[in-house]
């Protein structure tokens, strides 16, 4: 074993202070005292800026770590995802991430049973119970710019990447809140109309007028949203709801239909299985993964089956 792995504590702690409006921060000092009162051994580094955790997470399991805890949201975990695929010291495989939640939306950790009490968390990262789940990678483009972005809950396309980017801003401006996206969401509504798209899905290909589409490893988003509900986080696939050209009214009546895990139920709305996605548009449309908007059509998707660990408490399937 290397000098470096034989000399680093157990877990790099990847703090984002200004995550849940500054509770990063604020609630640090009781944060830290939690991790020394069970006794887990650790190293705290804070974000200064958006993608900086990318970076502290790539750096950080070159100097030998393998166990990381991302103090922040659900955007701040995707950054250390992104972080831990770029790196080549390692196979992902061999990384473990835990969580403790101090954002709003908490859409990962509710998947895995991550609760929102800083005690309650910490006991879960000291009883170590891990597994194994997938990861995406989209790659999308900035004008004539490919890009990627690995993700591990869920990516929005169209109407939902509107939102997201909208809530995103007003989230830069201070305003936080559990409600926020679902605000966004109405107020999206009254401009955003339909798109011809072509989605091609392990080689089926399909052709519609199309007004939003998630791909999910997850199944909970905006804040307890399941526009996936039926994702499972390590079976190697995933998870497509492709809602159609929708009447606006008939979205708002069917609001309901995203918090129970109904809403392929509806006519206008499919859901389908897959490893290997590619989407186009006309006129172009954007994407975000994870909470984190990034650019836009054509797009292609690909899945990283059991790439990653994570300690979780219990799954909510």
């Amino acid at each position: 074993m290397d000098d470096a792995k034989q000399q680093q504590p157990g877990w790099l702690v990847i703090v984002n202070p200004n995550a849940g409006n500054g509770r990063g921060k604020k609630d640090w000092q009781k944060i830290s005292s939690l991790l020394s009162k069970y006794e887990l051994s650790y190293q705290a580094i804070f974000t200064e800026a958006r993608r900086h955790a990318i970076l502290l997470a790539n750096e950080g399991i070159k100097t030998g770590f393998r166990k990381i805890i991302v103090v922040g949201g659900d955007g701040t975990m995707n950054e250390v995802v992104n972080g831990a695929f770029a790196q080549k010291i390692c196979p992902s495989s061999e990384i473990t991430l835990a969580m403790i939640t101090v954002g709003t939306g908490n859409d990962w950790g509710k998947l895995f049973g991550i609760p929102l009490n800083y005690e309650n968390a910490i006991q879960i990262i000291k009883e170590g119970k891990h597994k194994l789940q997938d990861a995406g990678i989209v790659h999308y483009y900035h004008g004539t710019s490919r890009q990627k972005r690995y993700f591990i809950n869920i990516a929005g396309l169209g109407f939902d990447a509107v939102v997201v980017k909208r809530t995103n801003l007003q989230k830069e401006k201070g305003r936080r809140g559990k409600t926020l996206y679902f605000y966004n969401l109405l107020r999206s509504l009254l401009l955003y109309r339909h798109t011809a798209v072509s989605v091609e899905i392990d080689g089926k290909i399909m052709h519609n007028d199309v007004f939003t589409i998630s791909i999910g490893i997850g199944k909970f988003s905006g804040g307890g949203m399941m526009q996936t509900p039926f994702a499972i986080p390590d079976d190697g696939l995933f998870d497509i709801t492709i809602v159609k050209k929708i009447r606006k009214g008939e979205i708002i009546r069917s609001l309901a239909m995203l918090y129970d895990g109904t809403i392929l139920e509806h006519p206008k709305i499919e859901g389908h299985k897959g490893k290997s996605i590619l989407i186009d548009s006309d006129p172009l449309i954007h994407v975000e993964a994870d909470g984190e908007s990034l650019g836009h059509s054509p797009f292609e998707f690909g899945i990283l089956p059991q790439s990653i660990n994570i300690i979780y408490g219990h799954l909510s399937l």
